[in-house]
């Protein structure tokens, strides 16, 4: 579990310079290492001539080794901190590459300033934050998907990697990462990865069952803070949607946010692979337009907030109880 100060300083670091691409040009990111590694992995043992037992055998020991190796990292990297006096500091600056919250902020809000201009730029915008086919999204589709991104993003790339930091460490966030890349690139259902990227897809919806319900939580306590914004709504909406979405987490954070804002969200959407019929997030409006994408953010911006001020609450409160208790042994 890291120091108080040092959640804080992460998530602090991360809203304020998130990725600074002159950096990345010059040193890969450590996502991006992770996925060179997976590439090269799935090139070498995902073939089309290997049965099905024996690629499903592969994509576990694929998986299993990718996120022992970034847990091994992270608890490198750990010890290399705790060496040095601001050592907490270095451990903040490697935290906050592995969380999303400002990236996602400005993907989402380049689709709305793009929405602004035109169907064709927010269509190529739209692109980069989610996998459906953009040519045949019109402009409330592509406020759609840019609104549905920032929810279920707020739960795998702000919620979920500041829990398990919180939880485990720079270990645990490596780890986490691991599995979040690894769904990401293999977790298909296609007859390339059907086998293979199983295990990768069922690690990675097991890694975010708690979070994802945590970002509802936060989501909806956010829209109390948030103008036109109903927790009620979100509540009922997340009690009576959150669990027909196809995916089993990303539908709780779609739900909070859909409800909260008075949207429908997800529903039949076309992906590269194909139509996927959905079931809708939420009765509200489906017809949205660039202003709702502003609406979406604001509405993100306080439930990021929130979840900082509570995470760092929490492991402080956790912190003082352990060495309390290590006290009263030792006593």
């Amino acid at each position: 579990m890291p120091l108080p100060e040092t959640l804080a300083a992460a998530l602090l670091i991360d809203a304020a310079i998130g990725d600074p691409a002159a950096v990345y040009r010059k040193i890969p990111h450590p996502v991006a290492l992770m996925g060179r590694l997976i590439a090269g992995l799935e090139g070498r043992l995902n073939t089309p001539a290997t049965s099905p037992h024996r690629r499903f055998a592969r994509g576990l020991l694929t998986a299993a080794a990718v996120v022992a190796l970034a847990a091994a990292a992270g608890g490198l990297a750990q010890a290399f901190c705790a060496g040095w006096s601001h050592g907490w500091l270095l451990e903040a600056v490697a935290a906050s590459t592995l969380i999303a919250a400002r990236s996602l902020y400005l993907h989402v809000r380049a689709v709305g300033q793009a929405l602004d201009d035109s169907l064709a730029s927010a269509r190529d915008a739209v692109s980069h934050i989610v996998g459906r086919d953009p040519a045949f999204l019109d402009e409330a589709a592509v406020a759609r998907a840019a609104v549905e991104s920032a929810a279920e993003n707020f739960a795998d790339g702000v919620a979920a990697p500041v829990f398990w930091f919180a939880l485990l460490g720079l270990p645990g966030l490596c780890a986490y990462k691991a599995i979040n890349t690894l769904d990401s690139m293999l977790g298909y259902r296609n007859e390339r990865f059907e086998h293979f990227g199983k295990c990768a897809a069922r690690l990675d919806d097991a890694a975010n069952w708690l979070p994802a319900r945590l970002s509802a939580l936060a989501i909806t306590a956010a829209a109390a803070l948030t103008p036109e914004a109903s927790p009620a709504r979100a509540w009922r909406t997340v009690v009576a949607d959150a669990k027909r979405h196809r995916s089993p987490n990303a539908g709780w954070p779609e739900a909070a946010m859909a409800g909260a804002l008075g949207f429908a969200l997800a529903g039949p959407r076309r992906y590269a692979q194909g139509w996927v019929d959905d079931h809708w997030m939420g009765d509200g409006n489906a017809d949205l337009r660039a202003h709702d994408i502003r609406r979406a953010l604001s509405l993100y911006v306080t439930a990021c907030v929130l979840t900082a001020i509570i995470s760092v609450v929490g492991v402080t409160i956790t912190g003082s109880s352990s060495a309390a208790l290590a006290l009263a042994t030792a006593g």
